[in-house]
């Protein structure tokens, strides 16, 4: 049973990992065609990101191998019942991608608008849609006893699920401002600057609505109420979100996307903490949500696993911290000239 608890939070801590790192690479391409006024501006927009996005998404997949590995159940019917939201994400994760790469290959206006347009679309959906399938799960997904979906994509549009996928979208274009107001300087770094500032307040709105509307559409506050000490979760939030704007007024932009990045571990684990220990409630019945408990791997398997990311996870946060220690630098329209830069 211990080794099923730890489980479920490390696959709790993957998710929030990803949306913190690749959080910010979703963020500015989605400010990308409004921040971005000229080529140069759009080319250190990528730029930015460019040498970071792709290790970034290692803790997607990260994520999902602890999904298929730890909780196979979960796995299967998880990409079953989201199958079309889940296949849309990725369409849009490899239409970005291939996007990074092609914009700059030929210089006609054309061309890179059409990448432009695929660096916002690639940026956006998965933004959205992964707030929108997260909500859905707080709130439970309409599964039967066979497994099967009962309903349609329209289904998880619901007000709730939506508004997940705005809060996510909102997480995700402060982190993304923030990040480029420490990577870039001059006119667009003041642009940025005011762009976060304006984001601010529209987050924080949503935040509030977003707790408010999950104790009348969610069981997540049922954990809270039981165990008080799970309310920290939702004060170091807190704490992050007003951090934003604090170290925003300071300039102090690398304390500001700290800031940020506890705000999104705070709600990526808003919700992991309310659902414990449940990691995929059905809406028809209770009965049938899977648990960490009933759609587990064997207890071998799961000590197996155990090791094995006790080995490995430090290897890989540590080439994450080379690799952001290695770019820290601010990118300016010189490096643009560097043939390696996108």
């Amino acid at each position: 049973m211990e080794l099923q608890i730890i489980w479920f939070f490390i696959w709790g801590l993957l998710w929030a990992i990803f949306f913190m790192t690749d959080g910010f690479d979703f963020g500015i391409g989605i400010l990308y065609p409004f921040l971005g006024k000229s080529d140069t501006d759009k080319r250190i927009m990528i730029n930015a990101l460019g040498p970071l996005w792709d290790g970034n998404e290692v803790w997607l997949i990260t994520a999902g191998g602890v999904t298929f590995a730890a909780f196979p159940i979960v796995y299967s019917v998880m990409f079953s019942t989201l199958y079309t939201p889940l296949m849309l994400i990725l369409f849009a994760l490899i239409i970005r991608g291939v996007s990074f790469e092609f914009r700059s290959k030929l210089e006609e206006p054309g061309w890179r608008k059409l990448w432009d347009t695929c660096i916002f679309i690639g940026s956006f959906v998965p933004a959205l849609l992964f707030g929108v399938a997260f909500a859905n799960i707080f709130q439970g997904i309409p599964f039967d006893a066979d497994s099967r979906f009962v309903g349609n994509l329209f289904t998880l549009l619901n007000p709730y699920g939506i508004l997940g996928g705005v809060l996510f979208l909102l997480l995700f274009m402060m982190h993304g401002a923030l990040w480029l107001a420490i990577k870039t300087e001059g006119e667009l770094n003041a642009r940025v600057v005011k762009t976060a500032t304006k984001i601010w307040p529209v987050l924080v709105a949503v935040a509030v609505i977003f707790l408010i509307a999950s104790k009348f559409a969610t069981k997540l506050y049922a954990n809270y109420f039981n165990n008080p000490a799970l309310f920290l979760v939702i004060i170091l939030t807190v704490a992050g979100l007003l951090g934003i704007r604090v170290m925003l007024s300071k300039q102090k932009y690398f304390l500001a996307w700290a800031s940020s990045s506890l705000t999104i571990v705070g709600a990526t684990f808003f919700g992991i903490c309310g659902l414990f220990p449940t990691l995929f409630p059905s809406s028809v019945d209770a009965a049938l949500s899977l648990t960490a408990y009933n759609a587990s791997s064997s207890p071998l398997t799961l000590k197996i696993m155990l090791i094995v990311v006790i080995l490995f996870i430090p290897i890989v946060i540590g080439y994450q911290v080379w690799a952001y220690n290695l770019f820290k630098g601010k990118v300016t329209e010189e490096d643009l000239k560097n043939f390696i830069a996108y």
